[in-house]
């Protein structure tokens, strides 16, 4: 089983204590976001074929990775896209982003490291030109550090429209769902960039928007996974949504448990709600929520 830490939270970030108490106990406990029960989750090495990190702040597991490396091959999928403070409140700021992606690619070399640039969100702060500069000085400096950019375009949920509504009010913005011709030509165009710097640019579960020279995104990527491990791991398709191409994994994370004010999360309820969360964490605890 590959173990996802996760797309719920950001572990890395806010949970390196807790993960790596779990890791020592060789279980957690995830409960079910849909029915409420916990199930318990092996993370011992023999069960374990590898851990799969998405995070926005590697800094507080980077003193630990070794200590994970030894027991478990894993893959980090790094979000850094730059947006302005308004829709993105505690991120870290993207050259100390890039900066740990750099270690993380110099410790564990290249195929440990995605970048992902997303989701890509469109409003009057950010229109497509604004994305083009910004992905493309973004992308300079992933040069020969990430060989894949994972990008999506934002999905306007009910938690995603809610929050981005309360924060353009506040903020004066303006926000909106492109079109698909659209989102299509600001693909090609980021595409293009990407492929400038070494890097392929793949589509995360959005199949309709695909277009020459972008694939389906494996955030999960079994093949990454089986090159950073040096054997092959075996695990089928088994995608988390429509379009969603990932290896079949056990997601360890909770939602609400996330402090990195991103205004258009699927995940997180509310800045406050999150923060409340975080506070009344035990990191002894089996399990986050």
């Amino acid at each position: 089983m590959i173990i996802s830490a996760s797309y719920r939270t950001d572990i890395p970030a806010f949970h390196a204590r807790w993960f790596m108490k779990r890791l020592e106990a060789g279980y957690c406990e995830v409960r079910n976001p849909y029915g409420g029960k916990a199930l318990r989750v092996s993370l011992l090495p023999g069960e374990v074929d590898g851990i799969a990190f998405w995070t926005r702040n590697m800094a507080p597991l980077l003193p630990s990775l070794e200590a994970v490396r030894a027991q478990f091959p894993f893959t980090v999928s790094f979000t850094a896209t730059n947006y302005p403070r308004v829709l993105e409140a505690a991120t870290v700021p993207a050259e100390r982003a890039v900066a740990q992606m750099r270690e993380l690619a110099a410790r564990f070399g290249t195929r440990a490291v995605v970048w992902r640039y997303d989701p890509i969100v469109a409003t009057s702060l950010t229109d497509a030109a604004w994305h083009r500069v910004n992905f493309a000085t973004l992308a300079r400096s992933l040069r020969g550090v990430a060989d894949e950019v994972v990008v999506s375009f934002m999905q306007p949920y009910r938690k995603s429209a809610r929050n981005l509504d309360i924060a353009a009010r506040e903020h004066s913005f303006i926000w909106r769902d492109p079109a698909d011709d659209e989102k299509r030509a600001l693909l090609r165009d980021l595409c293009g960039i990407a492929g400038e710097q070494g890097m392929a640019l793949t589509l995360c579960a959005q199949p309709n928007l695909l277009i020459d020279g972008v694939s389906a995104a494996h955030c999960i990527d079994v093949a990454r996974l089986s090159d950073v491990a040096g054997r092959d791991i075996v695990a089928r398709e088994k995608g988390n949504r429509d379009g969603c191409a990932c290896a079949q994994s056990r997601d360890i994370g909770a939602y609400d448990s996330c402090a990195q004010g991103c205004t258009y999360c699927y995940a997180v309820t509310s800045p406050q709600a999150a923060q409340k969360k975080i506070a009344a964490l035990d990191a002894n605890a089996a399990m986050l929520g």
